[in-house]
């Protein structure tokens, strides 16, 4: 696969995200401006009622006070003086006899002098649309004064302060929730972006994992197929020359173990499936048994390795032989990169205040330049010596024939412990690694 696919695959990935943010936004907000739509439309509607509720009590109480001694002299006559001294605003009456005839009105429009209802029993709501004029919200209903029907009051009001506001409402919800989804769009793809990115990161150190691992386990394995054919194409074999044949073998099917024991190991870590056993770890006793192990190497590259001096137990919790291993790869490290005739140093001390410990392993060997030190941790990472350093070259070449893997095992020993582990280096004067565990 090339560079060029995994990237395809991760914008369109990014572009699916994006998209799917757009569209349920647009949902929600089209919910929304629906329900507020028909929420306002539903209140101006209400108050529209409530004016023309109020318009017909005030002209029925006027009604009834003007004419409760003569009740039935000439009530049309006086229904015209009750409603004229009512600010009405733009709404229009209309009375009819009992029979549907139109006795009085404000309202010159002919189309409207007509009642469609007859034996109207409670008042009726309806929403009138024109050809030509405005469309008018009306309610008709009977009057009835001491059981005996006199007529039928209709009260219509001009729909527009309906029609205009919720136009405007439609108008400004639409440009509004189309304006909304661009920005969702784009932030969806901003935060796509970063959504994304640790995935990437993940794709990228798998695929260098894998291309690592990959150059790792080619060569022990072309260096064993080869041993295994010369030796089987002998047609005299040679009892000596097999048994350094299978001593080889031997020793390199023993590297490609240590090789997948770490790979195992930091996949466990990587995928959170490690189960470390929790127990009380005397510190002192693990340096101890480290270095006893590392002097040997020390004293045939004439290395001094100097133990700590420890009179109390160092004692903190976690798992005594991830400890261990902790410590032997950074102490093997250190020996590997440093000349012969140097110096390497172990030191242990209790943090009191911040209730750690801290070890320290320093060595007078070579040193590391600062652009690398951030790479040091990287697993297969190994640093090489400029060549025209012949001791550094040479002091380095046991390192460098290793998996690159130690440091990388070291610190996710450290990082599953709680612990951290620091590294100061200079070129020519040596390294010291830091490590802080919680006691």
């Amino acid at each position: 696969m090339t560079t060029a696919a995994p990237n395809l695959v991760f914008q369109s990935m990014r572009r699916r995200l994006a998209l799917w943010y757009a569209i349920v936004t647009a949902i929600l907000l089209i919910v929304f401006a629906t329900g507020f739509y028909l929420y306002v439309q539903t209140t101006l509607i209400d108050r529209i009622d409530d004016t023309i509720d109020h318009v017909a009590e005030v002209i029925e109480r006027s009604l009834i006070r003007s004419n409760l001694i003569e009740l039935e002299s000439n009530f049309s006559d006086n229904f015209s003086v009750n409603t004229q001294a009512i600010d009405a605003d733009h709404i229009d009456i209309d009375w009819f006899s009992p029979s549907g005839e139109i006795l009085w009105t404000t309202n010159q429009n002919a189309e409207l002098l007509q009642l469609r209802e007859k034996e109207i029993l409670q008042p009726i709501y309806r929403t009138v649309h024109l050809s030509e004029a405005e469309p008018l919200r009306q309610m008709t209903e009977p009057i009835v004064i001491n059981g005996k029907l006199i007529g039928y009051l209709r009260i219509s009001h001009p729909w527009f302060e309906v029609t205009k506001p919720v136009k405007q409402l439609f108008l400004d919800l639409a440009i509004g929730t189309i304006f909304m989804v661009d920005v969702v769009l784009l932030c969806g793809w901003w935060l796509a972006g970063i959504a994304m990115e640790p995935v990437r990161e993940s794709y990228q150190r798998l695929k260098q994992f894998t291309a690592d691992a990959s150059h790792e386990l080619r060569n022990p394995i072309a260096v064993i197929q080869t041993n295994v054919q010369v030796a089987l194409t002998d047609p005299n074999p040679d009892p000596e020359f097999q048994r350094s044949q299978l001593e080889s073998i031997e020793k390199i099917t023993r590297r490609l173990g240590r090789l997948i024991e770490d790979l195992l190991f930091l996949a466990r870590h990587d995928g959170g499936i490690t189960n470390h056993r929790r127990e009380a770890c005397n510190l002192s006793q693990i340096l101890m048994e480290v270095g006893e192990e590392q002097q040997t190497i020390a004293q045939q590259k004439q290395i001094t390795l100097e133990l700590p001096n420890l009179e109390s137990k160092l004692i903190v919790s976690g798992d005594c032989d991830c400890l261990g291993r902790l410590f032997t790869n950074i102490v093997s490290n250190a020996i590997a990169y440093t000349p012969s005739g140097g110096k390497v140093q172990i030191t242990a001390q209790s943090i009191t205040s911040q209730n750690q410990i801290q070890v320290q392993i320093k060595d007078t060997g070579i040193g590391i330049p600062e652009m690398e030190l951030s790479q040091i941790f990287e697993r297969f990472y190994r640093y090489q010596p400029p060549k025209n350093n012949k001791s550094s070259s040479k002091s380095a070449n046991h390192h460098t024939s290793g998996s690159g893997l130690g440091l990388a095992i070291a610190k996710a020993i450290a990082e599953s412990h709680q612990g951290k582990i620091n590294v100061e280096s200079k070129v020519g004067q040596g390294t010291t690694f830091t490590v802080n565990l919680s006691n």
